[in-house]
């Protein structure tokens, strides 16, 4: 029996959307397993608790055995080690974003030498989205059909 491929797709994804859900989808055509690892970090102003960041997420992939959800703090690399995992993705959609993921992904490298990071674009229609944008779009009551799945504008609603 051949080993099982995962591989962890980390972020703070408040909140998770379409395009996050792409990468996803577009990762288990490579891998046997996604981990989603939604990052509870105190520093970080979030408009959904970690508990509730799991829970939408959760929502996309009811169904699906081969997307995990999972919650960590600290370090992104402690984090891997604890899973015996040195292997991330992350989503390319700007230019501005290679730039920040070039440093991480250095910085990882630097703390722990086994990391390595693999990136993919999303898809042209998604390739535009962030989570900032659509929370702006809830905050003036713009249509999100296109950038989140019914449960998460449900629950951009309540919050807002």
């Amino acid at each position: 029996m051949k080993n099982e491929s995962i591989i962890i797709y980390p972020g703070s994804f408040d909140p998770f959307t379409k395009g996050h859900c792409d990468l996803v989808l577009r990762a288990l055509k490579i891998f046997d397993k996604v981990i989603i690892s939604v990052l509870k970090n105190p520093k970080k102003k979030t408009l959904f608790s970690v508990d509730e960041r799991a829970d939408i997420i959760k929502s996309y992939f009811p169904n699906e055995s081969k997307v995990e959800v999972d919650i960590f703090s600290g370090l992104l690399i402690d984090y891997l080690k604890s899973k015996n995992i040195n292997l991330i993705m992350r989503g390319l959609r700007m230019l501005s974003d290679f730039e920040y993921e070039f440093q991480m992904s250095l910085t990882n490298r630097k703390l722990h030498k086994e990391f390595e990071a693999i990136y993919l674009v999303p898809s042209a229609e998604y390739s535009f989205i962030s989570s900032s944008m659509v929370k702006e779009i809830a905050e003036f009551n713009g249509d999100l059909k296109l950038f989140i799945n019914d449960y998460t504008r449900k629950k951009l609603n309540e919050k807002l």
